[in-house]
């Protein structure tokens, strides 16, 4: 550990490594050192911590075995279904959330009997609550709109761009759909994904999913230069029936819009149409 204080003042500000073990390391901590119930104290993680002359920030660096020690107190605290809403608030990466998290946990820790998570009229649960439900949005729009494209590798191959890091939720989804495939998924905005290799998979069992950072940049940026032929013609396949598809009288795009927010278009092959396209031109 490092620290920017001076030994003899407490720290304000409690900065963790940018994971969930990072965070579940600086509970550790924090409880270590009896830091719990010190005013004004803080914690965020490195990503959203800027150094201040007034603030005193400890850095806790990740200790395996001490998030492990948090993480087995959780479990028996909050039992499966409060770690899930632990764990989806801070894939939420919300700016604060790591010391909504810590407040949330506290809350639990000081009132081992009742039911917390239950509490919205605690402002910090009540914030958890409605951070769940947005990541929980998220995951189900990603795992709905994903657009795997065939490359000349054959794997099937998907970029996203979540508002929030919903890569580690999702790759069980896929992994249970599509074990007789290869494929990878991956998250531009944050740089890393996730790829299921079929050749790993142990006989009814699924392969492990493995995590993924050192894509080529061309792949990122332009796919299409490794598009199998097979995906060639799928495009132009899936561009013309949604195209033809449409009844024209019908279309009532705010509606659209409402179901398929506009975010989420850039990687979707059939809103790639270009509106000259010649094998659009084809009727049935």
């Amino acid at each position: 550990m490092s620290s920017t204080q001076l030994s003899h003042v407490p720290p304000t500000i409690i900065v963790h490594e940018p994971s969930f073990e990072g965070w579940l390391s600086a509970v550790f901590y924090i409880y270590e050192h009896k830091l719990q119930r010190q005013d004004y104290l803080w914690v965020t993680d490195s990503n959203h911590y800027t150094p201040s002359l007034i603030d005193t920030a400890t850095y806790v660096t990740t200790d395996d075995y001490k998030a492990q020690r948090v993480l087995t107190k959780l479990n028996d605290m909050l039992g499966r279904s409060g770690m899930r809403q632990i764990l989806w608030g801070f894939l939420s990466e919300k700016e604060g959330i790591s010391n909504t998290l810590f407040k949330v946990v506290k809350y639990a820790l000081d009132y081992p009997h009742r039911q917390v998570l239950q509490d919205l009229g605690n402002l910090d649960v009540l914030e958890l609550a409605q951070t769940v439900k947005s990541v929980g949005r998220e995951k189900h729009r990603m795992e709905a709109f994903v657009r795997f494209e065939h490359t000349e590798d054959d794997v099937y191959f998907a970029r996203i761009e979540p508002d929030f890091n919903v890569l580690p939720l999702i790759g069980p989804h896929f992994r249970q759909r599509y074990q007789d495939q290869q494929w990878a998924i991956y998250d531009i905005y944050r740089g890393y994904g996730i790829f299921y290799d079929k050749t790993q998979a142990v006989g009814n069992k699924p392969a492990p999913l493995q995590t993924i950072v050192d894509i080529d940049e061309q792949v990122i940026r332009n796919p299409a230069s490794v598009y199998s032929e097979h995906e060639k013609r799928y495009q132009q396949f899936w561009q013309g029936y949604f195209a033809n598809v449409t009844i024209s009288e019908r279309k009532n795009p705010r509606l659209h819009k409402q179901y398929l927010p506009q975010r989420y278009w850039k990687y979707l092959s059939e809103k790639q149409v270009l509106p000259n396209a010649e094998h659009l031109a084809k009727r049935r």
